[in-house]
């Protein structure tokens, strides 16, 4: 992939990195602003005023797990829409299409019938599956092996993502929150119908980027894939009826088929890789770093991903939001991170740009973030605590925690981006930025079933026994940095 000679910069980069980034800032506008509201939709009462009331009335228990689950499919999808790209389509329409299959589930969910919406989540899922390993694969292609303004590219990619994050709360979450539920669904896809025309009107500046299918399949190697989906749906869609028919719809029930069907996905998928044909000595080292810095992943999303499901759903029962002259809502509070990110993107950039190979390995900024999200639900204790009394606690407790949580984001999600771009075998780069999404899908799934204990521990328990756990787990992938580092073969 190269780019046309002579291309303008954008902040030191590909000027076609421009292109990219605020097609993704308008996707992740469109998810985030959705996801602010989600959980609150999920356990809104259904009767009453529209909003605080005509929700679904799920228990907090309940709702975390289908948040957990949505989110889980979210990251889940990229599998089938990383292949897609590199076998049918080439990234560059496998993005075009995706955005409009987002825009479409967002516009079926602002339709006030349950069934729509759950066919809205579907459809939001598996467009982000077409569209998120495909820009950042994208990404990939704006360098040439060896250009040291890779990673600095992916941390301005990443400030991109979380710009969308900071402006989707204030806005959907406003009108969803206080004006009507369904509206906000709808603004949302508002957002990705303006990050699709972005794109449109900057595909000519992409040069060759994306153009290219990587690895064309045979005719029957596409219809095999395509009898194969059908099986899939047919089997998913028999087992949801026999449920439903038979043993009655419940949503606990599901959300735990789901979670163990993430988890051995995740393993087949390994196998799979590993048993590609043509693979060389140095190619399986570095699958198997990308495997330890897969698992590590796993770790770290089960609790970051919560700030959607426990903390939105703590502050709504238990934080004081009013200000006094202004009663800060609840999905507001979602903006935080994205604000963080912002603010630290460029500065993380910049030392990562300035200390060049002297920057700690991936492996260490990997241990240094999970040791960072377990000491954020320890944050929480406190607050925690004050909630048991049946006090309510100051908002700060939430922003220290964002803050956290953040500084641990910037060490492990933009890096782990350009890590696995870096690790991934001659033709398989879609299919390995899916993979390496599909750890946030079996995080989230594992951290929304994590998150019932909650009815057992209490909110400070709970929060006492992640995050403790979770440093014992930094602990122990600390131990095996330098076999990373070997693995790894010559990848910082």
């Amino acid at each position: 992939m190269s780019l046309p000679v002579g291309e303008r910069t954008f902040f030191g980069q590909p000027r076609a990195l421009a292109t990219l980034f605020f097609t993704e800032m308008w996707e992740r506008f469109s998810y985030y602003g959705m996801r602010a509201i989600l959980v609150l939709y999920l356990i809104a009462p259904p009767d009453g005023v529209n909003p605080p009331g005509g929700g679904l009335g799920f228990s907090t228990a309940d709702a975390a797990a289908i948040y957990g689950t949505y989110s889980a499919m979210v990251y889940l999808f990229p599998l089938v829409g990383g292949w897609i790209a590199d076998r049918i389509t080439g990234p560059r329409i496998a993005v075009l299409a995706g955005g409009i299959v987002i825009a479409a589930g967002h516009f079926v969910m602002a339709v006030p019938i349950e069934v729509l919406f759950w066919l809205g989540l579907l459809l939001i899922a598996f467009g982000t599956g077409l569209l998120k390993p495909s820009v950042s694969a994208m990404v990939g292609g704006l360098y040439a092996p060896g250009d040291e303004r890779r990673d600095g590219g992916f941390s301005i990619f990443y400030m991109g993502i979380n710009l969308g994050g900071l402006l989707a709360p204030l806005v959907v979450g406003y009108l969803g929150e206080d004006v009507n539920w369904h509206l906000g669904f709808a603004i949302a896809g508002v957002g990705m119908l303006l990050g699709l025309a972005q794109y449109i009107a900057g595909w000519k500046g992409l040069g060759t980027v994306g153009k290219a299918v990587p690895d064309p399949a045979p005719t029957d190697v596409r219809v095999r894939a395509g009898l194969v989906s059908v099986a899939v749906l047919v089997g998913i869609a028999a087992v949801i009826g026999i449920d439903a028919v038979f043993l009655g719809f419940d949503i606990t029930d599901l959300t735990v088929l789901f979670t163990i069907i993430v988890v051995v996905i995740a393993v087949a998928y390994f196998i799979r890789l590993f048993r590609q044909p043509n693979l060389q000595t140095v190619d399986r080292h570095r699958l198997r770093a990308f495997l330890y810095l897969f698992l590590a992943a796993v770790v770290f999303w089960a609790i970051y991903d919560q700030g959607g499901s426990t903390i939105n759903e703590f502050a709504s029962d238990f934080t004081q939001t009013d200000l006094g002259f202004f009663n800060v809502p609840v999905s507001w509070l979602q903006s935080i991170n994205p604000i963080f990110i912002i603010i630290f993107a460029p500065i993380f950039a910049v030392i990562w740009t300035k200390l060049g190979s002297r920057a700690p390995s991936t492996p260490i900024k990997f241990a240094m973030a999970i040791f960072g999200v377990g000491l954020s639900f320890l944050i929480m204790v406190p607050a925690a605590l004050q909630a048991e009394n049946g006090e309510q606690s100051a908002m700060w407790w939430i922003v220290s925690v964002f803050l956290v949580q953040t500084w641990s984001e910037l060490l492990l999600s933009p890096n782990g981006l350009s890590a696995t771009t870096k690790l991934a075998p001659k033709g398989l780069l879609s299919q390995m930025l899916a993979v390496w999404f599909l750890a946030t899908a079996v995080g989230d799934s594992v951290g929304g079933q994590i998150a019932r204990l909650i009815d057992v521990l209490g909110w400070a328990g709970y929060f006492i026994v992640c995050g403790l756990g979770t440093l014992v787990l930094a602990g122990l992938f600390l131990l095996v940095v330098p076999k990373i580092k070997a693995l790894m073969d010559g990848v910082a």
